[in-house]
């Protein structure tokens, strides 16, 4: 075991040691190279040496280099050294995280992590909270606790009784809300399509003014950190507006509620804390690896409840809190030892510069991509830029030849009807040379498209 471990860690090293200088995607030879995993199921084993040989050989050439500093497709940030090396001694420890009885390690570590990140993104003190795989499972799990207490205002017991004729429930969005939330609607019997969607303006914020008026059980979700835009919703004012007895108002802040450790930008999410929950990911601007989302919910009683699990043979007694009753996971594994370790490792300042830093490269984009002559489509708030180089054909010949190159890797979207390119900058080893490399290969790809 000694041998092999050490050999996973040299791999693993070398790996990430080489993330700088390797082309960012794969080239098509390496993704050829997968084929070597096409076998039938072997019938005896074989040596793991040679198992973890054949990943690395033919996995690492063909993996995205999703971890280093000239990623800039969706919002994904790289693990910060720590919290990989934290990931792999709580592997080692390989600690199923449900029962304070039963691991007590990590269900103490995971509490303390949670206290810090209620105080670092400003969010009340006494809430409870779910560490998840992502903000998918994370908006499921808060608008879970939704559901069920607005229900139980009204007098209906939803984890008893189902929602077979349940009270009906209200649930507003706006126009640019993300499809994982309008997912986790669907998942937990809300429907899709029987919401109420509010308009947004030229950025993705929802229209206050535009609010319908509520009675009885509702849910509003709204945004910080709109997917394309970076754009905030003005949670403060939609929460002053709806105010009341059985309103429940969500905020989806997969990266945007982030904004909140960083004083530069803490002024867009003022009023935040009004809400009743929020969903966001440590796996983007807390840099920890894949997978980690959190849900908050200010009354932790609340989201205990819809949550909480019970059987004669699980040790759920216990002085300490137990993981397992607010998440929708039994098993889990120990996701709070990396983001305390990141948050230890970093502390608030650590975490305000990390935030604030790609903020300022996303701007810097912005500014050398309009004096090339492209269009910037959004107000470069957050860590979003939106780019068009005119029409969709050359816009997207522009981001496949970006992606081709290996330089940096960025993403298309659509933004209120015309086609861009994405930058997304989320990732704590970027420097001003990457994104100095980065635009220099953008705007000599986007030139030479341009003039044929």
């Amino acid at each position: 075991m000694k041998v092999l471990l050490e050999e996973a860690a040299r791999r693993s090293i070398a790996y990430r040691s080489s993330i700088q200088s390797r082309s960012v995607a794969p080239s098509a030879e390496a993704i050829a190279g997968l084929s070597q995993f096409v076998e039938v199921l072997p019938t005896q084993g074989s040596d793991p040496n040679t198992t973890l040989e054949l990943l690395d050989s033919a996995g690492s050439p063909a993996a995205v280099a999703m971890t280093g500093p000239r990623y800039f497709g969706f919002v994904i940030g790289g693990s910060l050294p720590i919290t990989l090396a934290a990931n792999w001694l709580a592997g080692a420890w390989d600690q199923n995280a449900a029962m304070h009885g039963v691991t007590p390690a990590v269900a103490d570590i995971e509490q303390i992590a949670i206290r810090w990140m209620l105080d670092l993104l400003q969010l009340p003190d006494t809430a409870g909270a779910a560490l998840v795989t992502g903000a998918t499972i994370a908006n499921f799990t808060a608008l879970a606790a939704a559901r069920d207490q607005v229900l139980n205002r009204a007098g209906w017991d939803a984890r008893a009784q189902g929602l077979f004729g349940a009270p009906e429930i209200s649930v507003v969005i706006g126009a640019e809300a993300h499809p994982t939330l309008t997912k986790s609607l669907g998942l937990l019997g809300l429907g899709q399509q029987r919401v109420a969607t509010i308009p947004v303006d030229s950025q993705g914020r929802m229209q206050v003014n535009k609010l319908p008026d509520v009675s009885g059980p509702t849910i509003v979700c709204t945004q910080v950190g709109n997917i394309n835009s970076g754009a905030f919703d003005p949670v403060g004012d939609i929460c002053d507006r709806v105010c009341g007895a059985n309103v429940w108002v969500h905020v989806d802040g997969a990266f945007g509620l982030w904004a909140a450790a960083s004083r530069e930008l803490s002024q867009y999410v003022a009023g935040v804390e009004k809400a009743d929950s929020w969903a966001t990911d440590a796996h983007k601007w807390l840099n920890v690896p894949y997978d980690c989302g959190i849900a908050f919910v200010r009354d932790e009683n609340a989201l205990r409840s819809a949550m909480a699990i019970t059987a004669e043979y699980l040790l759920t007694e216990s002085s300490g809190r137990n993981p397992s009753d607010y998440t929708p996971e039994l098993s889990r594994r120990a996701r709070g030892v990396e983001v305390w370790a990141a948050l230890r490792t970093l502390g608030r300042e650590g975490v305000d510069d990390m935030v604030s830093r790609c903020c300022r490269y996303a701007r810097n984009f912005a500014e050398k991509l309009s004096a090339a002559g492209y269009e910037i489509l959004n107000d470069v708030v957050l860590n979003q830029v939106l780019v068009s180089f005119g029409d969709k054909a050359t816009t997207l010949a522009i981001v496949n030849e970006i992606q081709l190159d290996g330089t940096c890797w960025c993403g298309s979207t659509v933004w209120q009807g015309r086609t861009a390119m994405r930058i997304s900058v989320s990732n704590w080893s970027t420097t001003d040379e990457d994104v100095a490399e980065s635009l220099a290969a953008i705007i000599r790809i986007a030139e030479s498209i341009c003039r044929d």
